[in-house]
């Protein structure tokens, strides 16, 4: 037989059973011992942080949802209110504005949405901070500033019969500050604070 057709063979074969041995390795060895990890170390992240009130799953730490009147598309306002949101907090679909920040029609957008925040929580304009009127870039984000919580609180306290100072508490007790001090900004996990709130309110 010609040697380079038995060498050609040889190369084949040798090719085909490294191919066997890191499909078997990178496809379904790493996959398990990454996901054993994952579920013995971490099992609430690797599971996607879900928040659990009276055994039934609320939502996500890490997912952020619309809090708006049952059967509408007009936020509650018994509760806090997150972010604007173009993808409807879909996960599957996330993304910032497809605007530019030169666009016209954003500058448009976000003066209505200014507004708006600032008619529906009973504030000037002037207190009214970005994060109200403005997505984040995954569009999933679940916090919101803690500046953005604070001019929610006479509203939220007044939908709910609670005293203006139990809610501020709520938003405290919240509130995170910045990532290793120094980056990013004080915010509040939306869901947390409105499970805490609705706790709140039942004892009331």
């Amino acid at each position: 037989m010609n040697n380079s057709v038995v060498n050609t063979g040889r190369m084949a074969w040798a090719a085909l059973r490294m191919l066997l041995v890191l499909t078997v390795v990178t496809g379904i060895v790493y996959p398990l011992v990454v996901t054993g990890i994952g579920q013995a170390l971490f099992h609430d992240q690797a599971n996607g942080s879900i928040v659990k009130v009276e055994g039934q799953e609320v939502g996500s730490k890490l997912i952020g949802q619309s809090w708006n009147i049952e059967g509408t598309d007009k936020p509650d306002p018994k509760w806090f209110q997150g972010r604007p949101s173009n993808s409807g907090y879909d996960p599957l679909s996330t993304g910032s504005s497809r605007l530019g920040a030169s666009d016209p029609r954003l500058v448009e957008d976000v003066r209505a949405a200014k507004k708006q925040v600032a008619e529906f929580n009973g504030v000037p304009e002037s207190e009214v901070p970005k994060d109200a009127v403005t997505g984040s870039a995954s569009a999933i984000d679940p916090h919101i500033s803690t500046d953005y919580a604070v001019i929610q609180v006479k509203r939220v306290a007044e939908y709910n019969g609670l005293a203006v100072a139990q809610v501020q508490k709520v938003v405290d007790e919240h509130s995170d500050g910045r990532a290793l001090g120094f980056m990013g900004e004080p915010h509040v996990n939306v869901l947390e604070a409105n499970i805490a709130l609705k706790e709140l309110a039942a004892k009331s």
